[in-house]
């Protein structure tokens, strides 16, 4: 995995097709400089002093643009996550995504395209969100118990 702490908010943001503005640019480097997926609640802390609705109008912003993860996270609230997925290619080819529920964090498998489904005449798909919950193998040996590994 590469590390991320160096990007600048503005270049992605820009490679995002987004315009950098000083809001958007605090937001951005809150959650860059977090590394996990942060709760709405959780950035409005960060940024005490930006406003609720600019962080939420700006969250979905990045969002569209797929600058973000947005991850259910067991309740009823999302928590939203920078997404360094190779930006250039283009959304046909939309790719798999991993989310470790013991590290939290999001693995991007770009080389993996979503499972085509073929949805009944008359629904039509705007964006399709492929996120596997589970345990990544870090954490899954990190976890392995004495006397109860699995028989493969």
């Amino acid at each position: 995995m590469h590390h991320h702490e160096n990007e600048s908010p503005e270049t992605l943001m820009l490679t995002h097709g987004i315009k950098p503005t000083a809001n958007r640019i605090l937001i951005l480097r809150t959650l860059l400089r977090e590394g996990r997926p942060l709760s709405m609640t959780e950035i409005e802390t960060a940024l005490e002093s930006v406003d609720k609705s600019i962080i939420s109008r700006t969250l979905a912003t990045f969002r569209e643009h797929r600058l973000l993860h947005s991850l259910e996270d067991g309740g009823d609230s999302l928590r939203y996550e920078v997404c360094h997925c190779a930006e250039e290619e283009e959304d046909t080819d939309r790719h798999v995504h991993f989310h470790c529920e013991l590290c939290g964090r999001t693995f991007c498998f770009e080389e993996y395209p979503v499972p085509r489904v073929d949805f009944p005449d008359g629904f039509e798909v705007h964006n399709a969100n492929y996120m596997a919950h589970g345990v990544c193998p870090e954490c899954n040996h990190r976890h392995q118990i004495p006397g109860l590994a699995r028989n493969d």
